[in-house]
């Protein structure tokens, strides 16, 4: 007799009281049937054996928390404190339904602390990389509003957002990305396998090879003799650019650079615009002061620039001026709608709101913008293409043209 799975499972009585338990049942429609007999609504249930049986290839030194991950605890945990399951216990279930061991641990480390008196915000601050500032200090607002639920709506709202965002700029480039790519491969192996004879016959010839031809055909025979270094070469340009961004000179040089890139550029700026709007406005509608919510946005941004201008702004503020006074000196990386809809805000009362509507305006903008973006660089990548083959082909061609004429 095949023995049934057990199921840790969430539910409400009709009165709305919170139940939970571990019931044997054949699958989750049985279980919610049982459950139901019982007077109780199911609403999460986790088969135990299937999270035993459950692999998950994880590399140590790339082991993260994914922002889905994140969205699916913060709206889970929601439901849970919704229906009355005390935090200990919903942050229990949810490390046994984590994905990744680090995120497992964590969770765990956090129920721990909870159970030993510690705040639950105070918890989530010892792991500023998985959970920023911004999470830990809307949290910390809830706790002491008693508003916990609602904060982790507006939690979940914002990291669906975010993700969404990032999700259309990144499948924008995905196209590009692999054009580069393939053009890079077809180049070294034209570079490893044909470059080596074409200057074997050049030489045979005695032909008088321009400087151009030298080059190729110097970087042809390099690469054929030690091509067997070029996975190292790429993975030390990927730690030199790696710790270029980490540098500050290197970070302001590469900011800079995304920032006036054409075409990119103003995607990125709406980019920013929508997330420091988006975050701005979250924090505010939680209760957040206005000073400490651009200290938080600040901390959010990745771009310098953006973050010192927030910075300065914050100040600002601090000593009696109002935002859209403070962010104008920044119309170079705030489009003036930003500012303009800041000082409406200021004026009625209705900051968060209005921001809120302005991230909903950026975020459809760089949605139409990327809608576009593989348009607008197919032509641009089909120019450099065309000037590499160009100036491959003439480099290799003109030998032998010189050399017919002389016959």
């Amino acid at each position: 007799m095949n023995k049934m799975p057990r199921y840790n499972y969430i539910a409400k009585t009709l009165n709305g009281e919170p139940r939970s338990g571990v019931l044997e049942a054949k699958n989750e429609h049985e279980l919610a049937r049982i459950l139901h007999q019982e007077g109780c609504i199911l609403i999460r249930a986790d088969n135990e054996e299937a999270e035993k049986k459950k692999f998950v290839f994880q590399i140590p030194f790339l082991g993260g928390v994914s922002v889905v991950e994140k969205i699916m605890f913060t709206r889970n945990l929601k439901v849970m404190i919704s229906a009355g399951v005390s935090l200990p216990r919903a942050l229990n279930l949810l490390a046994i339904q984590a994905k990744t061991k680090k995120f497992k641990n964590i969770l765990s480390d956090i129920e721990k602390d909870i159970i030993k008196g510690q705040t639950f915000s105070a918890g989530l601050s010892k792991y500023p990389n998985i959970f920023p500032e911004f999470f830990s200090s809307m949290i910390k607002i809830g706790e002491e509003a008693g508003t916990l639920e609602e904060v982790l709506g507006v939690l979940t709202r914002q990291l669906e957002k975010e993700y969404e965002l990032r999700s259309k700029v990144k499948g924008a480039l995905i196209y590009p990305a692999v054009i580069v790519s393939v053009m890079l491969i077809i180049g070294v192996l034209m570079m490893i396998l044909v470059i080596p004879k074409l200057a074997q016959t050049f030489n045979e010839l005695g032909v008088e090879l321009p400087l151009t031809t030298k080059l190729i055909i110097s970087f042809g025979n390099f690469l054929a003799d030690f091509w067997y270094l070029l996975p190292f070469i790429a993975l030390a340009i990927f730690i030199f650019f790696k710790m270029a961004t980490k540098a500050k000179i290197g970070k302001l040089l590469i900011d800079k650079m995304v920032l006036r890139t054409p075409i990119i550029g103003p995607i990125i700026i709406k980019t920013n615009a929508a997330r420091t709007v988006r975050t701005l406005s979250s924090l505010i509608s939680a209760g957040v002061p206005i000073v400490r919510s651009l200290e938080v946005v600040s901390g959010v941004m990745t771009n310098v620039y953006y973050k010192k201008a927030i910075s300065e702004a914050a100040k600002k503020v601090e000593k009696g001026a109002k935002l859209a006074e403070a962010l104008k000196p920044y119309q170079k990386i705030y489009p003036a709608l930003v500012i303009q809809m800041i000082e409406i805000g200021e004026e009625t009362g209705e900051t968060s709101s209005i921001l809120a509507k302005l991230a909903d305006f950026f975020e459809e903008e760089v949605a139409n913008a990327t809608k576009n973006l593989s348009s607008i660089i197919e032509p641009v990548l089909m120019i450099i293409i065309g000037a590499a083959v160009g100036f491959f082909a003439i480099s290799m061609l003109q030998p032998i043209y010189g050399m017919l004429q002389t016959l």
